[in-house]
């Protein structure tokens, strides 16, 4: 038992002292702002926080959230097909998929799909 005891605590320190090494070894000696800072959506944050904002990006993003949404919607209602009623099912997923194209031809309609301008 202790000669399991000692070799689990050889095992703990090698280890602890190879993450260590690592840790001092990758670390980056020129640590300047820009690499300090965090980058998110292409903006400068030491900058204003009221400079204007892309709507392209904005577009972009809520298209990305509608479609996802859509895909983690509909993947569900295709393994429920075996347990449900055919026609209800039917209706379902029809419905469903009008609402999404009645939104998606809202959208275009109205220019919101109009990268250029």
């Amino acid at each position: 038992m202790i000669k399991m005891m000692t070799c689990l605590m050889l095992a703990m320190t090698i280890a602890l002292t190879l993450m260590i090494l690592c840790s001092i070894i990758s670390k980056n000696s020129i640590l300047d702002r820009e690499k300090m800072s965090p980058f998110e959506c292409g903006f400068n944050p030491m900058s204003s926080a009221r400079t204007p904002f892309s709507i392209q990006f904005f577009l972009i993003a809520v298209l990305f959230l509608i479609f996802d949404i859509e895909i983690a919607i509909i993947l569900p209602i295709i393994i429920t097909m075996k347990w449900s009623m055919t026609s209800k099912w039917i209706i379902t997923v029809t419905l469903f998929l009008m609402i999404l194209i009645l939104g998606l031809y809202h959208e275009w309609k109205n220019g919101m799909l109009e990268w250029a301008k």
